[in-house]
C-alpha cells in the first residue's frame, strides 16, 4: 500500500477546515477516561490535527503525547496545543522510551495493511502500561475498501473481529467492549480493551 500520511501531507489544512469538531467519540473517549488516573499519559496514535480527540484529552487534564507521521499535521498541532508532546514518527516503527495509561488509534489504524495491523500488537503491548486501556477503530470483518476523500482515494482495511480478539489475546488485552458499526458514531466499529496489570 502507498503510505497513506503522504494524503494527510497534502490535505492538512483541509482535513483542518473540515474534520469534525461534534465529538460523537465522547462516549469512547469518557469510557476510556473511566479507567486513567488523572493526570495519566495518553497516547495519540495517528493524532491528526490534534482536534478533536487530543484536545479531549488535554482540556481534561492529560499528558498527551501524539504522534503522526505527516509533518504538516504534526505542524498543526505544535501551536494550539504547546503543553503536549508532538512527534512526526510512523506507528508502524514507533518505539518510545515510556508506557501509556491508554492509547488510541482513531480512524488511523485502519489505515494499515492487514500485515501491518498484526505487526501493531506488539507496539501496543509495548507501549501500554499495566491495567492500561486501548481504544482503536476497525472496519467490521476483513478485507480492504477505498474510499474517497478530497478527491483522492483513500485506502482502508480490516481483519475480521475473530483475529482481533485472538491477537488482543495474545498481547496480554482482554476486550471490554466491542462496537461493531455503531449507528450513533457514525457507523464506526470501535474496540476498547484493557492491558493485564
Amino acid at each position: 500500500m502507498t503510505d497513506v500520511w503522504r494524503f494527510y501531507q497534502r490535505h492538512a489544512q483541509t482535513f483542518a477546515r473540515e474534520r469534525g469538531q461534534s465529538l460523537m467519540e465522547r462516549p469512547y473517549l469518557d469510557s476510556v477516561t473511566s479507567h486513567l488516573r488523572p493526570g495519566g499519559a495518553v497516547l495519540d496514535l495517528g493524532c491528526g490535527t490534534g482536534e478533536p480527540i487530543a484536545r479531549y484529552f488535554i482540556e481534561s487534564g492529560y499528558d498527551v503525547t501524539g504522534v503522526d507521521a505527516a509533518p504538516a499535521m504534526i505542524a498543526l498541532c505544535r501551536p494550539r496545543f504547546p503543553d503536549a508532546t508532538w512527534i512526526e514518527a510512523d506507528m508502524r516503527s514507533l518505539v518510545l522510551v515510556r508506557r501509556f495509561d491508554a492509547i488510541i488509534a482513531w480512524d488511523s489504524f485502519f489505515h494499515l495493511a492487514q500485515d501491518e495491523q498484526r505487526a501493531m500488537f506488539p507496539i501496543f503491548q509495548r507501549h501500554i502500561a499495566p491495567d492500561g486501556v486501548l481504544l482503536f477503530t476497525s472496519g467490521p470483518r476483513a478485507g480492504e475498501a477505498i474510499g474517497d476523500l478530497y478527491g483522492e482515494k483513500l485506502f482502508h482495511a480490516s481483519l475480521a473481529p475473530d483475529e482481533y480478539r485472538t491477537l488482543l489475546a495474545s498481547s496480554g488485552f482482554r476486550v471490554l467492549h466491542f462496537a461493531p458499526e455503531d449507528a450513533k458514531c457514525g457507523g464506526h466499529t470501535v474496540w476498547l480493551a484493557q492491558a493485564e496489570g
